[in-house]
Order: C-alpha cells, then structure tokens, then sequence
C-alpha cells in the first residue's frame, strides 16, 4: 500500500500537480526526481497495491533511484565506520556490516517505493558525521571539523525532511552537542571568549543551517507544484490562486 501511496506522490511532482500530505516533502521530491530522470512520465493512476506497470517505467523509482544507495550498502558502510571510530575494533566493524548488507529487512525495503531507506540514509548520515566530528575534538575549526559539523548540520535537516521521526536523531546530536559544550565549559585551560567561538560554530551549523535547509525544501515544493491538484482544499483562497488550472487562479482575492 506505501509503494502505491509514495509512488503516486512521486507522480505529482513530475505532473507538478499540487497534493497534501502528512510527511515533509524531500522523501517525495527524490522518489519524482529520481522517476524523471530515468524516464518516468507520470502517468500511471497507481490506484490500488498490485496493479500492473505495463509499460510504465518504474524501475527508477523502485530500485535504480538515489535512496536505494542508502538502504543497505551505504548504511553498511556508514556503520561500520562509526563503529570503527567508537571501538576501534576492525573486525566488530567488518561483522556489523556483513549483518546489515544481508539483512532481509534492508533488502526487502530496498526493492519498493518508500521514504524509509531514504530517512535511513540520512539518519545514518547523521550519526556518522556527529562522529567523526567528534573525533575532530583536538583539532577544533580545523577544515576537516568544519566539514564534518556541517555535513552533521545537512543530514539533520535530510532526516527531518523525510519524515517528522528524524526528530530522534536531532534530540541524539543534540544530547552529544549538550554533553560537549559541558565538556569544555568545565575546561580551566579554555577562556569564555573560546567557548563562545565553540557554542556559536554549534549555533550555526546545527540550528541555523538545518532550518535554512528545511525551509529551502519547502520553497522547492512550492515552486514545483503549481497546479491545481487534489490538495487545493487545504489552503486559502489567496494560495488556490496562484494554482494553474484552478477555479480561482487569477482572481483577484481581498485580503
């Protein structure tokens, strides 16, 4: 049933037709992304779980798409690396992703039209960034912290634009966030000046880039769906104006 769901969202962004929904709109904008370059034209009605393709070019969207990379090998990879940083163990590393390539779960979600490889991507992302970052704690605003802080910045604002559950990964980075300014402000040896450059590096990589992004996903939902669609009914008169094809497009509306 989500395949059909998500595989008809995937379908109103490359017909630009306007929809409402319960999940932020990246996952869905990369499952339509992903349909339009490999040649999908949006035009099956995708009305019931097991309808037939035909002719329907589906495979970007259900298995060629960028958020397969995601479900299995990548997240393998980006755990394995995190456990490498933690434990420093080669070999609990290696056994983990040989796991998780061949878990039924993974692969099972892979093969279908879904925003959960997707939020896993980003959500594995996170964790991975937050630590190397951490592992970056000797050498503070060097160019590899940065990179690593503000790519930690990026997978949060992924992850919470998929789906609203990303908010666990944000309460995550911002528990070791907390714990690490703690850290240093029980420092003697750093002066406040310091860890005021140390809390507004945080400030800007971890909140105001993630809602600078988050926003910036919606102004590209906006701007790609703008035509009249199923999702008119839950907006103002003012916003079905601006609608192509809807009764009151054009039509001058009173403030």
């Amino acid at each position: 049933w989500d395949e059909t769901h998500f595989g008809k969202m995937g379908s109103y962004y490359i017909n630009r037709t306007f929809f409402f929904d319960v999940h932020p709109p990246l996952g869905k904008m990369l499952i339509g992304l992903a349909g339009y370059l490999s040649g999908y034209d949006g035009t099956f009605p995708f009305q019931k779980p097991g309808d037939r393709y035909e002719q329907h070019n589906y495979i970007g969207m259900r298995g060629v798409r960028l958020y397969r990379l995601g479900s299995s090998w990548l997240t393998s990879l980006c755990l394995s690396i995190q456990l490498l940083e933690l434990s420093k163990s080669l070999p609990a590393a290696l056994l983990t992703a040989f796991i998780l390539i061949f878990d039924t779960g993974c692969i099972t979600l892979s093969q279908y039209i879904l925003l959960d490889p997707i939020l896993m991507f980003f959500l594995m992302g996170a964790v991975l960034s937050m630590v190397k970052c951490n592992s970056c704690a000797d050498r503070p605003f060097s160019a590899s912290w940065w990179f690593w802080l503000s790519l930690t910045g990026v997978n949060l604002a992924g992850a919470m634009g998929v789906k609203f559950v990303g908010l666990f990964v944000v309460l995550l980075v911002g528990l070791n966030t907390i714990y690490d300014l703690w850290d240093l402000l029980g420092n003697l040896s750093l002066s406040l000046v310091m860890f005021g450059k140390h809390l507004l590096a945080r400030v800007l990589c971890l909140i105001v880039l993630p809602l600078a992004l988050y926003t910036a996903m919606f102004a590209v939902h906006f701007a790609v769906l703008n035509r009249s669609g199923p999702g008119d009914g839950f907006f103002s008169s003012a916003f079905q104006s601006q609608l192509i094809g809807n009764n009151l497009h054009n039509v001058s509306i009173p403030e």
